[in-house]
């Protein structure tokens, strides 16, 4: 079926555990270019899916890394819906992202880093936890936050400084 990381851990280390390869992903994606945006979902002990942000390689705005996983793991599960399954994302969702949740009828979230634009989990807008939705979440976050903002700020202080040392160059040549 998926991946299974069998462990005793519980709770907090269980979290910090699916968080960590959430990253993973979020790095590989910030190597290739794209927002290091990460999402694994988790039902039992079992990774179902995971990748991680892929709108530039596949010229998708839509390829954010928790909708890739929704798709591969209702593949796995041959089922649109996600019952009783977490799903750990390095940021905070998207109102898009936070609405294919609900629709997959995923059970929990667990995010790093809070997204201050577009958090659809509280930060920007609630849509997780809206009583006007047939389905909500449970919602956790802070896991492995400083990692999860320190991998955002690192990508996006290269990219200004590469963006920076184009233009000089450019202006150089003048």
């Amino acid at each position: 079926m998926g991946i299974e990381l069998k462990s005793t851990t519980t709770g907090e280390e269980s979290d910090e555990k699916y968080m960590k390869v959430a990253l993973r992903e979020a790095k590989r994606g910030g190597r290739k270019g794209e927002v290091p945006v990460g999402a694994i979902l988790v039902k039992g002990d079992q990774i179902l899916a995971q990748d991680h942000n892929r709108c530039i390689e596949l010229n998708d705005p839509t390829a954010h890394a928790e909708i890739l996983v929704l798709r591969k793991a209702g593949k796995v599960l041959r089922n649109y819906r996600l019952n009783n399954t977490t799903l750990y994302v390095t940021v905070e969702p998207c109102p898009m992202c936070a609405s294919a949740m609900i629709h997959g009828r995923i059970c929990r979230l667990v995010f790093g880093a809070p997204e201050p634009k577009f958090g659809a989990a509280g930060s920007k807008v609630q849509l997780l936890k809206d009583d006007t939705f047939n389905h909500s979440l449970q919602v956790d976050h802070g896991v492995l936050e400083k990692k999860c903002v320190d991998t955002l700020r690192g990508f996006f202080r290269t990219k200004r400084e590469k963006n920076k040392g184009l233009r000089l160059k450019a202006e150089s040549q003048e």
